[in-house]
């Protein structure tokens, strides 16, 4: 059964995560000026667990922040990417924040990318566990998106 909705390829998907990850240097700058300048450290190594701590919680910041007005952060805008509800619907706070909590040791491990090699729709599991999808907001380019099939 199809829903309406089109299953962006791998290839896609890989190229807005390193997008994504070349605009994260700049927000850990930004976030990392901030936090420096804030605490007067003059080394990386001063601080390091809050520093930690504070950037988890910044990158946190975009990601909820995105998904939740729109559903794209800036890189899934540019590969035409969005996260959205198996319904199609937007991504609520507690989803998003939750997603981004799941992302780290699914991702950090490479569980995320394994699953996604097995997943009928090419979803990574915290898609998975949260009811999310990632869908593709053009419409179908050249034979490469394929249209969603329904979990039942």
């Amino acid at each position: 059964m199809e829903n309406g909705l089109l299953s962006p390829s791998r290839k896609r998907r890989a190229a807005a995560m390193l997008y994504e990850a070349m605009l994260l240097f700049g927000v850990i700058f930004i976030a990392g000026y901030l936090f420096d300048t804030l605490t007067q450290s003059r080394h990386a190594l001063t601080l390091r667990h809050e520093r930690q701590l504070w950037l988890f919680f910044v990158i946190g910041f975009y990601f909820v922040w995105f998904w939740t007005h729109g559903g794209q952060t800036l890189a899934m805008k540019t590969w035409h990417l969005k996260v959205v509800t198996e319904d199609g619907k937007p991504v609520g706070a507690v989803t998003a924040i939750l997603r981004y909590m799941l992302c780290w040791p699914l991702s950090l491990s490479g569980l995320a990318l394994v699953y996604s090699f097995f997943d009928k729709n090419g979803q990574f599991p915290q898609d998975r566990i949260l009811k999310t999808l990632i869908v593709s907001t053009q419409g179908k380019n050249r034979g490469v998106e394929q249209p969603l099939r329904s979990s039942q």
